[in-house]
C-alpha cells in the first residue's frame, strides 16, 4: 500500500496557525514602505504610527473593547504575565493598607493554560503576597465549580478563568461566571483567557466586567511573536516592561510594527460581514460533523473527550482505545495528517492534564489526540482531511491493528517471528511461526489485550499457549480473558492449564545444556519452547526458552529467545522482597538460567523501563558485576543474598503507575551514534554498504515512501520496533555483529536514537541513526 507524496493536512491550529496570503502582504508592506519608527514625528514614522493606530481602533471594534485599553505585545504569555503582575501589584498595595485577610486565594481553572498557575505562582512569591493557589474543579464536561468558586469567592485576591480551553474547545458560559463572580465580590480582579476565542465568536468585553483578556496572533492566522492585551477601563495596569513609554507608557520596547500590520489583516477579515472568509458557527460545526463521522468510521473504538454542545466547533478531542496518543501521532504524521496529543505548549507527549482534572479515565488521558483547524477552513480542506484519515486508517487495519470497519478489502500480511508489545514498561511477547500457522503469547497485559485480540484473529494461526512468566505484582495478566475470547484458535481444552497458562497436554521433553529435563511444547519441526522453573523474584517465576532442539536435546546455542520474565531485567535484576521471594532461590535459578542459554541468546524481559527492548547475557554481565559474580561461580550464596537485599533497599516501591519489579541503571551510551542533517549525505557516500534501517511501525512505513528526498539509491528496509527484538536474534548470532554498519532512521530520531544505542550496547560498534529523522532530513516533506 506505497503512495505517492502526500500534501500536508495541518489539523494543529490551536498550536498555530498559518500565516494568511493577506497577513504576509501587510507585514511585507510595513518592513519594506512603512518602516518607519512609529515614535518618530517625520513622515515615515507619521506613516507607520497610523498603522498601529487604526490597528487599536481596529482590535478595539472586533473585540468590542468600548472605553477599556488595547495594548500591542508580544503573544497571551506576556499578556497573561502583565494582567496578573498588575493585578496583585494592586493587592500588595491593598494589603498593605488593610491586612490579607480578604486576600488569602488566588483562583484559577484547573484546566487552564500552564501559563496562567505558573505565572501566579511566580508573582505570588516574587511580590510576597502570600496568597494560596487554588485551582478550581471542573466536571466531566469541563465546567468550572460554581459551588467552589463561591466558597472561595470572598477572600480571593484574583480569579483566572479562560473562554475556551485550548485541549478540548470547552467553552464557558461567560455570563453565568460574570453574574457568579459579582454577586459574591464585585471588586475581584478578573483575568479571562480569549486566546481560543477570537474568530470563532462574538464579543462584547465592555458589557462585561471582565478585567483582562489576553489574545495571540498566531493562533489566529498573524505572525508568531504578536499579540494584544484587553484591559478594562479603570482596571489597575502596571507596566510590565519600562523603558522609552511605548504604548502609551504601558509596554515599553518598539513596537512590532510587521506584526501588528499583519495581525490587523486578520481582524478585517473577522469584521467583515459580507464575503467572510471567515466562515460561520454553523458551518463550522458541520464541518466538525464530517471530521467526526469519518472518525467514527475509521477507528470503532474511538471516544470523543468533549461535549459537542458546548465546545467551539474548531476543536475535536478524541481517544482511541488500545492505541497510546504517540501510536496515533506518528500514524497521522506518516500520512502526513498534522495533530497534537494536546497543548503544543508542554514538551513531550504525555498524558493530558485537562481530561485528568475533567475525571476521565486514564485511557482517555493517555491516548488523548487533539485535531484543531481555523474559522478560515475550507470545504476542501475538511474533504481532503477525511480522506487521509481514512488512508490511515486502512494502514492500521493492514499492519493487524484493528478491525475492518472501511468495507475495503485488505489484504494483511502473515506474521513470522518475535513481536514485542508495551504497555508503559510492561511487555507482551508474541511468537508467529508461519510453517505451522501456530504462536505462543507469552506476559499477555490486560491494557494490550484487545489489540492482542485483534492480531490472533487477523492472522488466523493456532495458539499453542497463552503463558505468563510470573505472577505479576504491578498489572493484571488478560490470560484467562484472552484464553476464553479465543477458545476457537486454542490448541487445548481451557481446563487443560497449570496455574500461569502452561498447558498440560500436547508437551513433550526436551534435555537442556544442564542435563535437565523440561516440558516443551513443538511449534514446527525442531523449534520448541521450553519451560525452565526459574523461582527468586516471585516463588512461581519461570522462564521460556525458544530453539532449534536436535534429538530432543536444546542446547544453550541453540536458544534464540529466553523470556526470562523479571528475573534478568536490561540493567539490573529482578527484586526479592516481595512476599513470595527468594533471595537464595534467585542466585541458584540465575545460574541455572546462564547455563542453558547461551552468550548471545537474546534475553526478552517482561519490563523495559528504559526502552532498551532486548539483552544478552554477555551484555548484562559487561553492566552488571553482580550477575557476573553469580554466573562465573565467583560469588557465595550468602554473599549473594546480602549483596541483593542492599540492592533492592534502595528500591522506589513505585514510580508514576507502576510498581519497579528490579533496580536498573540505564547501560546505552549515545557518543557517536549521531549523523546529523548536514553530514548525512556526505557520510551515505563514504559508507556505501551501509544498511538502511526504518524503524517505524509497518503502517507508517506503508504511508511514507519518499525516499528520494534523502537521496538514498533504495528505500530503507523496514524494521518495526515492535519487531525489532526478532531482527537482534537474527543479525546477533552470526558472528560479525562488531563488523555489520546499521544506519536506523524514523520519524523524529527519537526511536532511531534509541535503537542505535541498544545495538551498540549489543556489541554493533557501527550502529548510527539519522539525527532528526525523515522530519528534518526529508527536504520534501516541508
Amino acid at each position: 500500500m506505497h503512495h505517492d507524496r502526500l500534501n500536508e493536512i495541518y489539523l494543529d491550529n490551536n498550536a498555530t496557525t498559518p500565516v494568511l496570503e493577506d497577513a504576509v502582504k501587510a507585514a511585507q508592506d510595513a518592513m519594506q514602505t512603512v518602516y518607519g519608527n512609529p515614535s518618530s514625528t517625520h513622515v515615515t514614522g507619521l506613516r507607520a504610527r497610523y498603522i498601529l493606530d487604526s490597528t487599536r481602533d481596529l482590535a478595539k471594534e472586533v473585540v468590542g473593547a468600548g472605553r477599556g485599553n488595547i495594548i500591542f505585545l508580544s503573544g497571551a504569555t506576556e499578556g497573561i504575565q502583565t494582567a496578573i503582575f498588575s493585578a496583585l501589584i494592586e493587592i500588595k498595595r491593598k494589603i498593605s493598607q488593610q491586612g490579607n485577610e480578604n486576600y488569602r486565594y488566588l483562583l484559577y481553572g484547573a484546566t487552564e493554560h500552564k501559563a496562567v498557575p505558573n505565572s501566579l505562582k511566580h508573582w505570588n512569591d516574587i511580590l510576597e503576597i502570600g496568597a494560596e493557589l487554588v485551582s478550581i474543579p471542573v466536571d466531566n464536561d469541563g465546567k468550572l465549580d460554581y459551588d467552589f468558586i463561591e466558597k472561595h469567592l470572598s477572600k480571593t485576591a484574583m480569579i483566572c478563568t479562560m473562554a475556551v480551553n485550548n485541549e478540548t474547545g470547552v467553552a464557558q458560559d461567560l455570563g453565568a461566571l460574570e453574574t457568579l463572580i459579582r454577586t459574591h465580590n464585585a471588586s475581584v480582579p478578573w483575568m479571562v483567557d480569549c486566546v481560543q476565542a477570537l474568530g470563532k465568536f462574538e464579543l462584547e468585553l465592555a458589557k462585561t466586567t471582565i478585567d483582562y483578556a489576553p489574545f495571540s496572533g498566531h493562533k489566529i492566522y498573524a505572525p508568531k511573536g504578536i499579540g494584544m492585551l484587553y484591559t478594562r477601563e479603570g482596571a489597575p495596569l502596571t507596566p510590565f516592561i519600562a523603558g522609552g513609554g511605548q504604548e502609551s507608557g504601558l509596554r515599553s520596547g518598539t513596537e512590532n510594527l510587521p506584526g501588528v500590520a499583519a495581525f490587523g489583516a486578520i481582524l478585517k477579515h473577522i469584521n467583515e460581514t459580507e464575503c467572510q472568509l471567515f466562515k460561520s458557527h454553523e458551518v463550522l460545526a458541520g464541518f466538525r460533523n464530517k471530521i467526526v463521522e469519518t472518525l467514527k468510521l475509521a477507528f470503532p473504538g474511538i471516544v470523543f473527550n468533549m461535549p459537542f454542545e458546548t465546545s467551539v466547533p474548531t476543536t475535536i478531542n478524541f481517544s482511541v482505545k488500545d492505541f497510546p496518543s504517540k501510536e496515533i501521532l506518528d500514524l497521522f504524521d506518516a500520512a502526513q495528517i498534522r495533530v497534537s496529543s494536546g497543548s503544543a505548549c508542554s514538551s513531550g507527549v504525555t498524558r493530558s492534564y485537562v481530561l485528568d482534572e475533567m475525571g476521565l479515565p486514564a485511557w482517555q488521558s493517555e491516548s488523548a489526540i487533539r485535531m484543531s483547524f481555523g474559522p478560515a477552513v475550507t470545504e476542501q480542506e475538511i474533504d481532503d482531511a477525511c480522506e487521509r484519515i481514512l488512508l490511515a486508517s486502512q494502514a492500521l487495519t493492514q499492519s493487524c491493528l484493528m478491525l475492518n470497519n472501511l468495507g475495503v478489502d485488505i489484504d494483511s500480511p502473515r506474521q513470522e517471528g518475535l513481536i514485542q508489545l508495551k504497555s508503559g514498561s510492561a511487555c507482551t511477547w508474541i511468537y508467529a511461526d508461519s510453517q505451522s500457522e501456530s504462536m505462543v503469547v507469552i506476559d499477555p497485559v490486560e491494557e494490550l489485550g484487545e489489540r492482542i485480540e485483534k492480531f490472533v484473529h487477523c492472522q488466523g494461526y493456532r495458539v499453542k499457549a497463552i503463558v505468563d512468566t510470573h505472577s505479576h505484582a504491578d498489572h493484571e495478566s488478560c490470560r484467562p480473558m484472552l484464553q476464553k475470547l479465543l477458545q476457537s484458535q486454542l490448541s487445548y481444552d481451557l481446563k487443560d492449564y497449570d496455574e500461569l497458562g502452561w498447558p498440560m497436554v500436547s508437551t513433550q521433553n526436551v534435555t537442556l545444556s544442564d542435563g535437565q529435563s523440561v516440558s516443551a511444547i513443538q511449534l514446527s519441526n525442531n523449534l520448541v519452547l521450553a519451560k525452565l522453573e526459574t523461582p527468586g523474584h516471585t516463588s512461581d517465576s519461570q522462564s521460556l526458552l525458544l530453539g532449534q532442539s536436535v534429538d530432543s536435546q536444546l542446547k544453550a546455542e541453540d536458544v534464540r529467545f529466553a523470556f526470562v520474565g523479571d528475573t534478568i531485567l536490561i540493567g539490573g535484576l529482578g527484586r526479592t522482597n516481595f512476599v513470595s521471594s527468594s533471595t537464595s532461590k534467585m542466585y541458584d535459578s540465575l545460574q541455572t538460567l546462564c547455563s542453558v542459554i547461551g552468550q548471545s541468546t537474546l534475553m526478552c524481559p517482561s519490563h523495559d523501563y528504559n526502552n532498551e527492548f532486548a539483552t544478552t547475557v554477555y551484555a548484562e554481565e559487561a553492566g552488571n558485576a553482580l550477575l557476573h559474580e553469580v554466573k562465573s561461580h565467583l560469588v557465595e550464596k550468602s554473599h549473594f543474598v546480602k549483596q541483593k537485599e542492599s540492592l533492592d533497599k534502595r528500591l522506589n516501591d513505585q514510580v508514576g503507575h507502576e510498581i519497579l519489579c528490579g533496580v536498573v541503571g540505564k547501560q546505552c551510551d549515545s557518543e557517536g551514534i549521531h549523523v546529523m542533517p548536514e553530514e548525512l549525505q556526505h557520510f551515505l557516500k563514504s559508507h556505501p554498504q551501509i544498511r538502511v534501517l526504518d524503524v517505524r511501525e509497518a503502517h507508517e512505513f506503508h504511508l511514507f515512501n519518499d525516499w528520494d528526498s534523502l537521496n538514498l539509491e533504495r528505500a530503507p528496509e523496514n524494521v518495526p520496533l515492535s519487531r525489532l527484538a526478532n531482527f537482534i536474534g537474527n543479525n546477533i548470532c552470526s558472528g560479525d555483529s562488531e563488523k555489520q554498519e546499521l544506519l536506523f532512521v524514523c520519524r523524529s530520531g527519537s526511536r532511531s536514537a534509541k535503537v542505535a544505542e541498544t545495538f551498540r550496547r549489543l556489541g554493533f560498534e557501527n550502529a548510527r541513526h539519522i539525527s532528526g529523522g525523515v522530519a528534518l532530513n526529508c527536504v520534501a516533506c516541508d
